[in-house]
């Protein structure tokens, strides 16, 4: 198999991310819950994406790219923290965002302003029309563009969460059972490939905050995150577990998901947001309350970041 550090990658985040464990929350639920603050990665106001950005943005420098374009729902955590990245490196970035959700100057919106990041707005709910807008605008500007899928989430992006499994599996604690959001598939995936790669004896619970059937967006991420590191093993709907928690729909608010925002602040001072970490947390909640979990066990928590949601999705 091949090793990670055989990827190009450049330096954003600042890693390893601390593993802290949640005292009260451990009482309350019954077992050992812990924290991977991947909310602390170290651009922007932190998150997940930073880590598939930094095999992303290598391969775009690599290319030659110039302009880079992603795409995502209009508070997207992606997006925002794809521009401050370019922004570090000096790469122009064009951010075309769905014009759903809330798309007035808040949140990450406001952050974007911030960094004067060119953003844009379609009223479409087909990705295809954006790429190919990103297309249109490339030969307009007659730039190298390099275009990032929603969320990051192809099979390099994968790799920034096979890393992740692999550093967690050197912090010095067995986990039983991780648990993370699972909203465009990269990161659930590479989390799962890296449990069965570094840390077998965890099983790996992905939070749908998305109506999408993500049995197959996991599965063909996982193989073929597998098939660039070369290795050999064979991929199954086994390899994990999915939970649906995206109440009415997605980016929008659910009960369970604003109780988890709620209990997570006021017992461990750590700010969830309602899009994604909530409503993820909810369904960590939802399964101890249901059994899931021994005394004994030992249950990480994916924070992947998403505060700038906080000011915009109530």
């Amino acid at each position: 198999m091949k090793d990670l550090r055989d990827f190009p990658k450049v330096s954003l985040g600042i890693f390893p991310t601390p593993i802290q464990r949640l005292d009260n929350i451990s009482r309350i639920l019954g077992t050992n819950v812990w924290v991977k603050r991947d909310d602390m990665t170290g651009i922007g106001l932190g998150g997940n994406k930073i880590r598939k950005l930094e095999f992303l943005l290598a391969d775009a420098i690599g290319q030659g790219a110039e302009l880079v374009f992603t795409t995502g729902g209009a508070q997207s955590n992606h997006a925002m923290l794809t521009a401050a990245s370019a922004a570090k490196l000096g790469l122009k970035a064009i951010l075309i965002l769905k014009k759903r959700g809330v798309t007035d100057v808040a949140g990450n919106i406001f952050l974007e302003k911030l960094m004067g990041t060119d953003v844009r707005f379609m009223d479409t709910d087909d990705y295809a029309d954006i790429y190919a807008e990103m297309d249109r605008i490339a030969e307009e500007t007659g730039l190298k563009a390099y275009k990032i899928p929603m969320g990051g989430s192809n099979a390099l992006g994968t790799l920034g969460y096979v890393s992740c499994a692999e550093e967690i599996s050197k912090q010095g604690i067995r986990f039983d059972h991780i648990v993370c959001a699972e909203g465009s598939g990269g990161t659930m995936a590479g989390m799962a490939l890296g449990a069965k790669l570094f840390m077998p004896e965890a099983k790996v619970h992905g939070m749908m905050v998305d109506a999408t059937d993500f049995v197959p967006v996991t599965l063909s991420l996982m193989r073929e995150a597998a098939a660039l590191l070369e290795a050999g093993v064979d991929i199954t709907e086994k390899d994990f577990d999915l939970r649906p928690v995206w109440g009415e729909g997605y980016a929008i608010p659910s009960p369970e998901g604003n109780a988890a925002v709620s209990l997570m602040a006021s017992k461990e001072g750590l700010f969830l947001d309602p899009v994604y970490t909530g409503k993820a947390f909810g369904g960590l909640i939802a399964m101890a309350k249901e059994g899931a979990f021994r005394p004994e066990d030992n249950v990480l928590f994916l924070h992947s970041g998403g505060a700038g949601g906080l000011f915009a999705v109530h």
